[in-house]
C-alpha cells in the first residue's frame, strides 16, 4: 500500500527549468573558456540529484548558430553523462508526436526509442543564437535531436501563420499541455499577433483539467514600437509562461494582472554582457506541478563567475574633483582604483564560502565624466589587474551625456510630431503618424517665422491619406515599391493637370496650381482612394514582373554557365558560348541590385555587342515613368510651349527617356517562394477569454508552495 508521499510523487511533475546557457561563449578566452560548460554540467547534475521528470530549456543552448567542434563535443559529453541511464521515465505523452516533432526525421520523443536508454528527457526550443538557417533550415539542436539526446520542439513551419500544437503529458492524475515557440524576429511575430495569425490549439477533451505551460524566446522588455512581444498578446488560459532571451534572473513567478497568468524569467546561466541585468544572482528553477497547482523552487548556481558592477558620476563629487585642477586626472584614477579594490574584496569573501566558484571575478566600473573632466588611460589602468580579474581590458568604461543645445525656435523637432503617451502606444497606427505630421506642418506654415523651414520639408504633392496608405502597405505587407509607385502615380497626374491648364514654367505659378490641385483632391476622397488602389496595383504588378525577370535570369545564367564549363573542357567550341555567358552575367549583376543598365551590363560580357544585348532584352519592356530626380519645374522647362498642346509629343518625351532603364529593381526569387509557403490545416478550438484557473501560490519569496491547504479561486467563463 503506497504512502501519502509516494502518492504525491505519482501525481507530481518535477521539471528543471533553465534558459540561455550559451554553450561556447568566449571558448577561446584563456580565463573564461570553460565557464559555460562547467555551469551546464552543474545544471544537469541538479536534474540528476533531484530526479526530475524532464528538463525544459528556453532557447539559446548554444551561443553561435554554428558551434565549434569543441562546443558540440562538450555538450554531447555532458548529455550522455547525465541524461542516459536505466531510471524509468514516469510520464507518458498523449498527443500526436508526428505533429509535435514534425521537423525531425525521427518524430517521437527520445526516451521511447528502443535503441537508447534515456533517464532524463530534455525538451528545448531554439533561441535567436541557435535558430535554424541555411537551405535545409537546420540548427545545432537538430543534431542533438537526431542523435536522440534532446527533443527539439516549438518550431514553426510557416512564416505567415503559426498554429501551436501542445505536447500533452500525463503523470498519474496530473496533465500538462506544453506549448513552445522558438525564436522569431520580434517585428514579424508582433505583426502576426496583431493580425491574429497565431493560434494556440487546445485539447478537445477536458480543457479545464490541463495545466498549460508555455515557453517562449522573445524580447519581453520594450526595445521599440514593435521590437518586443507584450504579455497581453498571449492567451489568458495559460497558467505559466517561461520566458527566455532576457538575461536578468526573475525566476520567481510574477502574475500578469490583465491576463491572470504567471510569468517566470529564469535568465541566463552565464554573464554574456557587462550590464546591470547580468549582475543579478543566477538561478535555475525546480517546478513542481500537481493538478492545477504549482510551486517554483529557486536553485542558486554555484559555478557562475561572480560579477560586480558600480557606477560613478564625477560631477556628483565636487569636493573631490575640480575640472580646473591640473592633477584632477590622477585623483580620478586613484578614486577608481579604490572602488575596484573594494569590489575585489567583496568577491574574495563570497568565493571563500563557495569553493566551486571561479577564482577571478568580473569587475565593471562605469565612469560618467560629464562636466569638463578628461578620461585617463584604460590600458595602463588594466595592466594593474591582469592577474586578479577575468576581464582586465573591460574594467573601466568611460561615458558622458551629450550636452543639450539651447532651443532658439529655429529648428523643427520631429520627435514632437510623433510623440504619444505610453498608454496609446498599442493603438497608434502608421496613418495616424503621417496625418499628424502633415497637420502639424500645415499649422506651423501659418507662422511666417517657420515658413522658410517648412518649405524645405513640406510634401506639397502628396496627401496624408494616400501617403499613410502607402506607408502602411510598405510596413505591414512588405510592398517595397508602394511608396515609390504612389509618388510616381501622383507626379504623373499632377503633370497632366498642369499640362491641361497650360501653366507657364514659373515657380510661383506652378506652386499655386499644385496647391489648388492638392486641395481639390483632398475634398474628393473617393478619387483619392481610387488613386491609392491603382498605385498599389502597379506596385504589386511591378513586384510580379521583377520575380519573373529574376526567374528567367537565373535559368539563363544556369544554362550559360553550363555552356561555359563545356567550352573550358573542349577547345574546339565556337566563341558563341562566351557571348551567352557575358549576357547572363550582366543580367545577374543587375539582379543583385547594382542599378546598371542593360546596355552597360552587356559590355562587361566577353564577346557580346550592345546590339545583341539590346535585342536580348526586348522582351522586358520598362515602365514609362518620369525620371526619379526630375522635378515638376524641370519637367516643364524641358518641354517647348507647343509641346503642351499635343498629348502625343508629351508621352513620346517620357518614353524616350533612357534613364528609366536604371529604375528596374529585382526581388530575390527565394523571397517570393517563401511567401507562397502554406501550413497544414489543424483542428482548432478557440481560447475562452475568461478561463477558470486554479493556480495557487504562497507569498514566500523563494518558493511558491501550493501543496498547503489553500482554497482554489475560480472564475466563471
Amino acid at each position: 500500500m503506497s504512502t501519502g508521499g509516494s502518492q504525491d510523487d505519482e501525481d507530481t511533475f518535477k521539471i528543471l527549468i533553465a534558459t540561455d546557457i550559451h554553450l561556447g561563449y568566449l571558448e577561446k578566452d584563456p580565463v573564461r573558456a570553460n565557464d559555460t560548460f562547467v555551469t551546464f554540467n552543474e545544471i544537469l547534475d541538479h536534474a540528476q540529484k533531484h530526479e526530475v521528470d524532464f528538463v525544459l530549456l528556453g532557447g539559446d543552448l548554444f551561443h553561435e548558430n554554428k558551434p565549434s567542434r569543441k562546443t558540440v563535443h562538450s555538450c554531447l559529453e555532458s548529455l550522455r553523462k547525465y541524461c542516459m541511464g536505466d531510471r524509468p521515465v514516469q510520464f507518458e505523452i498523449l498527443s500526436d508526436q508526428a505533429v509535435n516533432f514534425h521537423s525531425s526525421k525521427f518524430p517521437w520523443v527520445n526516451y521511447q526509442d528502443r535503441n537508447i536508454n534515456i533517464s532524463i528527457p530534455i525538451f528545448s526550443i531554439h533561441g535567436n543564437h541557435d535558430d535554424p538557417t541555411g537551405a535545409d533550415a537546420l540548427c545545432a539542436l537538430d543534431i542533438l535531436s537526431c542523435a536522440g539526446l534532446l527533443n527539439h520542439f516549438g518550431r514553426s513551419a510557416s512564416v505567415e501563420k503559426i498554429d501551436l500544437s501542445p505536447i500533452l503529458l500525463r503523470k498519474g492524475r496530473t496533465k500538462i499541455a506544453l506549448y513552445g515557440l522558438g525564436a522569431i524576429p520580434d517585428e514579424r511575430l508582433y505583426r502576426m499577433f496583431v493580425n491574429k495569425k497565431v493560434t494556440m490549439l487546445r485539447p478537445k477533451e477536458d480543457e479545464d483539467s490541463w495545466f498549460n505551460l508555455f515557453v517562449i524566446h522573445q524580447n519581453r522588455s520594450k526595445h521599440g514600437a514593435t521590437n518586443y512581444i507584450p504579455e497581453q498578446f498571449l492567451d489568458d488560459f495559460i497558467n505559466l509562461v517561461v520566458w527566455g532571451h532576457e538575461h536578468e534572473c526573475k525566476i520567481a513567478p510574477f502574475q500578469n494582472e490583465q491576463q491572470r497568468f504567471y510569468v517566470s524569467q529564469p535568465g541566463s546561466s552565464v554573464v554574456t554582457s557587462l550590464s546591470p541585468g547580468e549582475a543579478v544572482k543566477k538561478h535555475i528553477g525546480l517546478l513542481h506541478v500537481k493538478g492545477k497547482k504549482m510551486k517554483m523552487q529557486k536553485i542558486a548556481l554555484e559555478t557562475v563567475r561572480t560579477f560586480y558592477m558600480e557606477d560613478i558620476v564625477l560631477a556628483d563629487h565636487p569636493d573631490l574633483f575640480n575640472p580646473d585642477n591640473p592633477k584632477v586626472t590622477q585623483a580620478i584614477q586613484a578614486f577608481c582604483m579604490e572602488k575596484v579594490e573594494l569590489m575585489l574584496d567583496n568577491a574574495e569573501r563570497e568565493r571563500l564560502g563557495n569553493p566551486r566558484q571561479p577564482e577571478k571575478p568580473l569587475i565593471r566600473l562605469r565612469v560618467d565624466y560629464t562636466g569638463g573632466f578628461e578620461p585617463f588611460s584604460i590600458h595602463r589602468f588594466s595592466q594593474k589587474y591582469m592577474d586578479r580579474v577575468a576581464n582586465p581590458k573591460d574594467i573601466i568604461h568611460f561615458f558622458r551625456h551629450r550636452e543639450q543645445k539651447e532651443n532658439n525656435g529655429s529648428d523643427l523637432n520631429f520627435g514632437k510630431l510623433v510623440s504619444r503617451p505610453a498608454s496609446e502606444g498599442m493603438t497608434l497606427r502608421v496613418e495616424d503618424l503621417v496625418k499628424q505630421y502633415f497637420q502639424t506642418a500645415e499649422k506651423m506654415l501659418l507662422n511666417k517665422m517657420f515658413s522658410p523651414i517648412i518649405k524645405k520639408v513640406q510634401l506639397s504633392l502628396l496627401t496624408e491619406r494616400g501617403m499613410g496608405e502607402a506607408v502602411q502597405e510598405f510596413v505591414d505587407k512588405e510592398e517595397k515599391d508602394a511608396i515609390e509607385e504612389l509618388v510616381k502615380f501622383q507626379l504623373e497626374k499632377t503633370q497632366r493637370f498642369l499640362k491641361e491648364r497650360r501653366t507657364e514654367a514659373e515657380e510661383e505659378k506652378i506652386d499655386e496650381e499644385v496647391r489648388k490641385f492638392r486641395e481639390s483632391r483632398k475634398k474628393n476622397t473617393e478619387e483619392e482612394d481610387e488613386e491609392v488602389r491603382e498605385a498599389m496595383t502597379r506596385a504589386r504588378a511591378h513586384r510580379s514582373e521583377d520575380t519573373v525577370l529574376v526567374a528567367a535570369s537565373s535559368d539563363e545564367e544556369l544554362m550559360d554557365t553550363g555552356m561555359k564549363s563545356t567550352g573550358d573542357s573542349d577547345d574546339g567550341l565556337p566563341a558563341t558560348a562566351s557571348q551567352g555567358r557575358g549576357r547572363a552575367r550582366g543580367r545577374a549583376r543587375g539582379a543583385r541590385g547594382q542599378n546598371s543598365t542593360v546596355r552597360g551590363s552587356s559590355r562587361r560580357g566577353r564577346g557580346s555587342t550592345s546590339q545583341e544585348s539590346a535585342s536580348s532584352s526586348r522582351t522586358y519592356k520598362p515602365v514609362s515613368v518620369p525620371g526619379k530626380n526630375m522635378s515638376i519645374k524641370d519637367a516643364f522647362r524641358s518641354l517647348k510651349p507647343e509641346s503642351l498642346n499635343s498629348s502625343k509629343s508629351y508621352s513620346e518625351d517620357i518614353i524616350d527617356d533612357d534613364s528609366d532603364l536604371e529604375d528596374i529593381s529585382f526581388v530575390p526569387s527565394s523571397k517570393a517562394n517563401q511567401r507562397m509557403s502554406t501550413t497544414p490545416s489543424l483542428s482548432k478550438r478557440g481560447s475562452q477569454s475568461q478561463m477558470s484557473r486554479g493556480v495557487d501560490f504562497e507569498s514566500d519569496e523563494d518558493e511558491f508552495d501550493p501543496f498547503k491547504s489553500t482554497a482554489t479561486s475560480r472564475r466563471k467563463k
